[in-house]
């Protein structure tokens, strides 16, 4: 871009997506005269996924806009918690956040998830079909347009990216509802008709369990209980409101 020149401002929390040099208050950024603000933004490294308000010398403006020389922009963040309508709450996440995805299920979050790679193009079809939010730390995947709406999962650490996706989209926790391995929900089962799917020693140490009503796999509070117990009691802590164990 060799055009009129404008100064760019990205929200701290942005600036990881800009090159180094870029990651200061009013950086010189030449434009075409033409392309939109939103383009802008992306040419900076920042999907729009991650934008929140946008101001052209102190006035707000869509990333439709298309700036003028001379003038400053300041990008910020999204709001959180961030607000997603056209659907109801529902997530897609891409083939390297399977834990981040059986994490949600745990919680009780419509969360769809591949187990092989389906490729870009697919994800961002599906997220459209079903209007799901797609979570991903491909920032190229994010700015597909056909995508129904996504979001940058900043951390390759589960228990913060768990804690980043709850933080911003808030969405409503029912824990032990769904089954982590394909998203189904969950229905009790009494020990009678789901035995013949059972170690003998589960039946003789367990009496509660809980069926898939999709994939039908066969849940109880075995030797790994604590430990999701744990995720569990955090979450409800931290971003609960009121639901309960």
């Amino acid at each position: 871009m060799n055009g009129p020149g404008i100064h760019l401002t990205l929200a701290p929390e942005l600036r990881l997506f800009a090159p180094p040099s870029r990651r200061v208050d009013r950086v010189p950024t030449a434009t075409d005269g033409a392309s939109s603000l939103g383009h802008v933004v992306e040419s900076a490294g920042v999907p729009l996924t991650e934008v929140g308000r946008l101001l052209v010398d102190g006035r707000e403006a869509t990333v439709a806009y298309v700036p003028q020389g001379g003038e400053s922009v300041e990008v910020f963040g999204v709001d959180r918690p961030q607000r997603v309508t056209g659907a109801p709450l529902r997530f897609l996440l891409d083939v390297h956040l399977g834990t981040l995805a059986r994490r949600l299920r745990l919680l009780g979050v419509d969360a769809a998830y591949e187990n092989e790679d389906i490729g870009d193009p697919a994800l961002a079809t599906r997220s459209a079909a079903e209007r799901r939010v797609l979570l991903s730390r491909d920032r190229g995947l994010l700015r597909r347009r056909e995508i129904f709406a996504g979001a940058y999962v900043y951390s390759d650490n589960p228990d913060d990216q768990l804690r980043d996706v709850l933080g911003r989209f808030a969405p409503e926790l029912a824990p032990w509802t769904r089954c982590t391995a394909c998203n189904g929900p969950l229905r009790e089962a009494d020990k009678d008709s789901v035995g013949d799917r059972l170690e003998h020693g589960t039946q003789r140490s367990y009496d509660v369990f809980a069926e898939c009503t999709g994939c039908e796999r066969v849940y109880w509070r075995g030797a790994h209980h604590s430990r999701l117990e744990r995720i569990v009691l955090d979450a409800l802590a931290e971003f609960g409101d009121g639901a309960t164990v």
